[in-house]
């Protein structure tokens, strides 16, 4: 009996050691796991902002447009302004500033959907803490708050390089050129101007990226979730959307966050070249004087865009950004979802 006993404590004792041992274990990897799934999501999230470089021709060509002289008939169209690229420029042209682009855009990118993860996780936790239904989801106003808070983030974080990107941009083959590349443009800034010349423009910035990141999220999202439960048009395929779908979803979350945000957007890029000695030959032209290139803020910037040159100023370079975004933004957010599925990673957008 007491043999038995004995048998019985020493299983016992074996049991509890093979226990903690597979318990020490799986604490060592939960972390490394975690890990490896945030390095993912930021990878999947950079190859999404990457993809973009299928537009960049269009890019450029509303930057342009939204700072040029408004009596330069050069760029007086989409068509147009595009044609003169070309025919002065040439293929690199079209792409200058690109390179800039994707250094700016791939980390934006990958902070701007992993932030929209966590913020998503975080405000649905505190929704269901206040609402007491362990199986509530996220409202539409919610997905706003989650890509608004993803989107200032993002654009923080970024923001140096995509002020610099612009100025890059804006460089003609009649202008002068003052910077040779990313690095010298930084360093030129920073020394002729100051390092807060780096963060020109970034309260219209972060005022515009709230309505077009924010809805590019939640209309997305509530699209797809409308979609899925309701199939009124019988587009799902064993309770998912296709690939065309997703992709007219991003489309039209796009379209409606960038006409939303627009205005604050050109007023960003006017503030930016504020400082630059040659961005007059660009946004002036000859006949114009540079102290309107002075602003005294955002609300100056608005006052004397509208002034100056109409209200239809704060629209410029709206139809190439148009044509650019309904790609780029459906282009982005399914390449991300892809991704995911390609690197294994469970957690998804709308998941």
């Amino acid at each position: 009996m007491a043999t038995e006993d004995v048998k019985r404590s020493e299983s016992a004792a074996v049991s509890t050691i093979v226990n903690l041992a597979e318990e020490a274990r799986e604490g060592v990897k939960a972390p490394s796991y975690a890990v490896l799934s945030i390095c993912k999501s930021l990878f999947a999230g950079g190859v999404a902002g990457g993809s973009r470089t299928a537009v960049a021709p269009l890019e450029r060509m509303k930057i342009l447009l939204q700072v040029q002289n408004p009596h330069n008939i050069k760029s007086s169209g989409t068509v147009q302004g595009l044609k003169y690229i070309w025919r002065t420029e040439g293929l690199r042209g079209l792409f200058k500033g690109n390179g800039t682009n994707c250094a700016r855009i791939v980390p934006n990118s990958a902070v701007k959907f992993f932030s929209y993860e966590q913020a998503s996780k975080g405000i649905l936790y505190m929704y269901r803490q206040q609402t007491g239904n362990e199986n509530a989801q996220l409202t539409p106003v919610l997905r706003l708050g989650a890509g608004a808070t993803a989107g200032i983030i993002a654009m923080s974080a970024t923001y140096p390089m995509d002020m610099v990107r612009g100025r890059l941009t804006v460089q003609t083959a009649n202008s002068p050129y003052q910077y040779r590349g990313i690095a010298h443009a930084l360093s030129t800034v920073v020394r002729e101007e100051g390092p807060r010349a780096l963060y020109r423009g970034w309260l219209p910035s972060v005022i515009g990226v709230v309505p077009y990141v924010g809805l590019n999220f939640a209309v997305y999202e509530s699209l797809k979730d409308w979609l899925v439960k309701d199939n009124p048009f019988g587009l799902v395929e064993n309770n998912e959307l296709t690939i065309i779908t997703r992709l007219s979803c991003g489309a039209i979350a796009g379209t409606v966050g960038q006409t939303i945000a627009y205005p604050l957007d050109v007023i960003r890029r006017r503030m930016q070249m504020v400082g630059w000695k040659s961005a007059s030959s660009v946004v002036t032209g000859e006949g114009r004087s540079k102290a309107s290139l002075e602003y005294n803020g955002m609300v100056d910037a608005f006052r004397k865009t509208v002034r100056h040159e109409g209200l239809g100023a704060l629209y410029k370079g709206l139809v190439p950004n148009s044509v650019k975004v309904v790609p780029s933004i459906a282009i982005a957010f399914v390449t991300y979802e892809m991704v995911k599925d390609v690197l294994g990673v469970e957690f998804r957008i709308s998941d």
